[in-house]
């Protein structure tokens, strides 16, 4: 296959060559016959779009800076980018665990307020140990840190000494529209003060990084590595986003570049210089998203909604009577669109208020009411979940267990072993799976030898015969069946098609 640049070569090698054997056969290109100079100002611009950003740049450049930091010593480890979709990069680099000398990294920032107050983003300042800042002009200042929120990735400071820096505003940025221009100033590979245009390529991204509290705005200005914690700037010159990630399967730019939108950005930044952290609601759930699948076996006629995978103990949810396998349809009022949509409502909800939540239970709706906590951080959370037993798992049974035809598996009830392997309680029951054919719709689902089938459509298993006869009322009602299975990993829910066995 002939790559791009080949053609381009081939086609500059065809016409010479056209050329070359004119000559030769006795024929001449023919001269032009007149000649005319092209008015520039005849070439007209698209509807909308000015002829220069030149003067934009020139009011919005001085806000800019350069961020270079110093990490701590106890910060040199690999940074951990789980989480990210594959491709897709935090712009800087020589980040902890970066090959190099003393470890530090740079990226960009802008002033919003006079007394020196600036914007950047989190994964810019992790584990610092001193940060300096860069004017447009020339100047290198002391900052401190503010606060910083690693979940949408903002950070601020404030440069030491006081002083009176230029600054721009954050605007909404609700009335972006995609199409619409956008310039980024920032400092890629410590380039200070480098500007690139472009327009917005789509808003409302939840799949451009890890984080479940930002729908990122896409833009196609390019911006790479050291971008980071710079500002995207619409025609008036207010600030609509803060440049975090790249998609860059290559490493540099390929047009591809996200930014946390502006409303979302403004929001943070007001909690970090209040108070210099961000609190947000919690429930005490796991949730998961609904496919087709569990939704037809849940008998809702779209996947809309959250499915609560397992409760925290004594936590907001569980004091509510919220169950395993309901699934959450509305949040104060409002619709439950999916998994996500309910992680950022009740992040956003104030601490200590009384909210309503409708869930789905066993066919049946029912309103019910909790007192929101405050989320723990991240390392509670973690600290908290139960850890997998590291025991091997052991052979596999080689077709041990009751058949289920239905659902192209073999189960065994679950022992004592089991449980001490899985890590599961006393009196939880189940079904090991012993058995599964490779081409059953479960084992495409994900289901494996050694996984412990809890329920059945939101019904605990402790004989084979009671999966067998929830299967076949599941066969009966022309639906999959929802089963909930646990391992090593974790709990969560899968949805079964028994109707075409």
């Amino acid at each position: 296959m002939t790559d791009a640049v080949t053609m381009k070569y081939l086609r500059r090698t065809a016409l010479a060559g056209g050329a070359a054997m004119a000559l030769f056969t006795g024929f001449a290109l023919a001269p032009m016959t007149s000649a005319q100079e092209i008015n520039p100002g005849s070439v007209a611009a698209p509807a909308g779009s000015p002829m220069s950003f030149a003067d934009l740049i020139e009011r919005v450049r001085p806000a800019v800076v350069s961020i270079s930091v110093r990490q701590r010593p106890d910060a040199v480890q690999e940074p951990s980018v789980e989480g990210l979709p594959p491709g897709f990069e935090e712009f800087f680099r020589g980040r902890p665990g970066r090959p190099g000398p003393a470890p530090t990294s740079l990226g960009s920032g802008f002033f919003i307020d006079q007394s020196g107050v600036i914007v950047t983003n989190h994964h810019v300042i992790e584990g610092a140990e001193e940060i300096t800042v860069r004017t447009s002009d020339g100047r290198d200042v002391q900052a401190d840190l503010v606060g910083s929120d690693e979940a949408t990735d903002i950070a601020v400071l404030r440069v030491r000494g006081g002083g009176r820096y230029p600054f721009v505003r954050f605007d909404d940025a609700r009335h972006v529209r995609v199409g619409d221009w956008v310039v980024a100033v920032g400092n890629p590979f410590g380039l200070d003060g480098t500007a690139t245009a472009g327009i917005v390529s789509a808003i409302g991204r939840r799949d451009a990084g890890s984080s479940a509290y930002v729908d990122y705005m896409q833009i196609d200005a390019p911006i790479n590595r050291g971008n980071s914690g710079g500002p995207t700037f619409d025609l008036a010159g207010n600030v609509i986003g803060v440049n975090s990630a790249i998609f860059s399967p290559t490493g540099g730019n390929v047009g591809i570049g996200f930014a946390i939108p502006a409303n979302t950005a403004s929001s943070i930044v007001q909690q970090l210089m209040q108070s210099g952290r961000v609190a947000r609601g919690w429930i005490g759930v796991s949730i998961q998203p609904l496919d087709d699948d569990i939704a037809r076996s849940l008998g809702l006629d779209e996947a809309r909604g959250a499915l609560v995978a397992t409760v925290v103990p004594d936590g907001p949810a569980a004091r509510a009577g919220i169950q395993q396998g309901d699934v959450i349809l509305t949040f104060n009022g409002e619709r439950i669109e999916d998994s996500r949509d309910l992680t950022q409502r009740v992040g956003a909800t104030a601490i200590g208020n009384n909210s309503r939540i409708e869930v789905l239970r066993n066919g049946q709706r029912r309103n019910l009411t909790m007192r929101l906590q405050e989320r723990p951080s991240e390392q509670t959370l973690a600290a908290a979940a139960p850890t997998p037993n590291q025991t091997p798992e052991p052979p596999a049974e080689s077709g041990a267990g009751v058949a289920q035809s239905s659902l192209g598996l073999s189960v065994r009830p679950l022992t004592a072993e089991d449980r001490t392997r899985l890590g599961f309680t006393a009196n939880e029951s189940g079904l090991v799976v012993t058995a599964i054919e490779p081409t059953s719709d479960a084992a495409e689902k994900g289901i494996g030898v050694g996984d412990v089938i809890l329920q059945a459509d939101q019904r605990a298993l402790r004989t084979p015969q009671e999966l067998t006869t929830a299967a076949e009322a599941a066969r009966r009602a022309n639906r999959p069946i929802l089963l909930q299975i646990g391992n090593r990993a974790g709990r969560g829910f899968v949805a079964v098609d028994v109707a075409a066995r």
